[in-house]
């Protein structure tokens, strides 16, 4: 079992930033990959950023490269996105999920373990 904790989630202005922290406990050995998703209102669940824990490799969903850049820092067992000039479209309850069983990167039917989210709001 690996259970994950999001925080980090505000209201921000249009063209603010934010940095999001996923920490994970439990078996966090049996983590290959870790990602972030987000659901606005209304709307579907879709994978945002990955990265593969153990060779780093990331994968980002088109409308937030350039924008987005996930990373981790192993020792603390905790992956980061860091948010720059957000945008109001970017407002959705934002997800963390570990434990790639299936699917792409970016799949969200295919990750084992999922937190609870953090709501992050976009103002223009």
């Amino acid at each position: 079992q690996v259970q994950l904790v999001e925080s980090g989630g505000d209201s921000v202005q249009a063209g603010g930033s934010l940095r999001l922290s996923c920490a994970a406990s439990g078996n966090t050995r049996s983590t290959n990959f870790m990602a972030w998703f987000r659901q606005p209102p209304g709307k579907e669940r879709e994978g945002v950023a990955a990265i593969h824990t153990r060779f780093g490799g990331t994968l980002y969903v088109d409308s937030v490269k350039g924008r987005f850049t996930i990373s981790q820092d192993n020792a603390k067992n905790t992956v980061y996105l860091q948010m720059n000039s957000l945008a109001p479209e970017d407002t959705a309850m934002y997800y963390c999920a570990s434990d790639l069983r299936s699917g792409s990167w970016l799949s969200p039917g295919g990750y084992n373990y999922w937190g609870q989210g953090t709501q992050v709001t976009v103002s223009s």
